[in-house]
This record gives C-alpha cells, sequence and structure tokens, in this order.
C-alpha cells in the first residue's frame, strides 16, 4: 500500500502534506525514517502559516537532519541506475487505469512490496521507453551541508556566497543555520537541480569550495539527494 504526494511545491500539493500529517508527527510510523527525508527533500521550502502540521513536521525534520549526520558525505545519490531495494519506490508509472499523464512530481512510499508488483512496474517502465523517445530530463532536490572554517567567518557572507553562484538548471531553496558547538553554526540549505545540467560534485568542488567562495567555506557534505 502506498501513500502518495504530488506536486509539493505547490499550495494543493501542501494542503494533501498537511492533511496527512494531521495527528502525526513523522510521515511513516512514530519515528523518523527514509520517507521523511525524501519528503522533505520534495518540499523546497518551509510550509507557510496556512499549513501549520506541515511547518511543525518541516521544522522537526530540519532539526533532525542538522544534528544526525555528523561524518563526512561522499556524494551517494538516491534514486538514478543503483539503487537499494529499501529505497526503490516506483514513481512514474501509474498503475492501469489511472492518469496517464507523467509523475516524476509524484512520491510513492511503499510499506511492502511484492515480486508481482516489482515485476509489473518494470514491465509498465519498459513499456513507457518502448512507446516515448528521449524523455525530459528529471529533477532532484538536494540538501547541503556548509561547514565555515570557525567562529569568526560572517555567515551572512557565507550564504550570500553559496547563494552567487549561479548556472542554468539550478535553482536555491531554503536555508537555515544551525549550531555546531563553540560558538560554530553550518548552513543547511537545499537547492533543485536538473540533471542534466548540473552536476553536484562539480558544483562544490569547482564553485562553492574554491575561490574567491572557500574564504569563507570550508566544505559542503551532501544530507540529502532525491529525486522529485
Amino acid at each position: 500500500m502506498a501513500v502518495t504526494f504530488s506536486n509539493l511545491h505547490t499550495e494543493q500539493g501542501l494542503k494533501t502534506l498537511e492533511e496527512h500529517l494531521a495527528g502525526k508527527t513523522y510521515i511513516s510510523g512514530k519515528q523518523l525514517s527514509l520517507d521523511d527525508v525524501k519528503v522533505y527533500a520534495a518540499v523546497l521550502e518551509k510550509p507557510g502559516d496556512g499549513f501549520p502540521n506541515a511547518s511543525k513536521w518541516y521544522d522537526n525534520i530540519a532539526s533532525h537532519l542538522a544534528k544526525s549526520f555528523p561524518g563526512k558525505a561522499v556524494g551517494v545519490r538516491v534514486g538514478g541506475g543503483v539503487a537499494p531495494s529499501e529505497e526503490a519506490p516506483q514513481t512514474e508509472a501509474p498503475a492501469a487505469g489511472a492518469d496517464g499523464g507523467d509523475d516524476d512530481d509524484d512520491i510513492d512510499l511503499f510499506a511492502d512490496e511484492t515480486e508481482d508488483e516489482k515485476k509489473a512496474a518494470e514491465e509498465r517502465q519498459a513499456a513507457k521507453k518502448d512507446t516515448k523517445k528521449a524523455k525530459e530530463s528529471g529533477k532532484s532536490s538536494v540538501l547541503l551541508e556548509v561547514k565555515p572554517w570557525d567562529d569568526e567567518t560572517d555567515m551572512k557572507k557565507l550564504e550570500e556566497a553559496v547563494r552567487s553562484v549561479q548556472m542554468p538548471g539550478l535553482t536555491w531553496g531554503a536555508s537555515k543555520l544551525v549550531p555546531v558547538g563553540y560558538g560554530i553554526k553550518k548552513l543547511t540549505i537545499m537547492m533543485t537541480i536538473v540533471d542534466d545540467l548540473v552536476s553536484v560534485d562539480n558544483l562544490i568542488e569547482d564553485h562553492l569550495t574554491s575561490e574567491p567562495n572557500n574564504e569563507y567555506i570550508q566544505s559542503v557534505d551532501i544530507v540529502a539527494f532525491n529525486k522529485i
């Protein structure tokens, strides 16, 4: 059984999320899970006051993400060519009889998936490839963690340096300063990219951690990377 969220960058999509979170702290179950991380990455910025449930959930997940990933990320991507079995929700092909449009903005959260369901999903994917020509490039939502050199680094200028990086297919989203310790704060910031136009690894190495931005930025880690 699946829970589907569509177009979370729109008011209608946030309304669906708001209704789902009524009386709940997390997307699935009673503790933080990959479902929460995936949905969080698809919400480009904190929901407004008109969505109190979603706004409270967003702050909660942002707080968990900020303190739950102490290690250095190496650029692991979720989705794409190779994905672990526990993170293989089928988000592109609708069930038979459903709307025939593309479902690239849908998020399906599967508790359990049988072998027959997996096989059927693979057959639908193959059928779409056989009947369609080159498909429009997909998009991904990425959560970055940007660390300064020390407690004397001007975090306002650090964020300005991050957002000054502009290129086709890159859109910066919501950001937040999170205390690390000893007076040091780090910047967590969302971005949406067009996969065929933006390489996150190159963005970090060639723009964010190179001159002149490395005056403020010590390192950048990828916290979450999800297809949308």
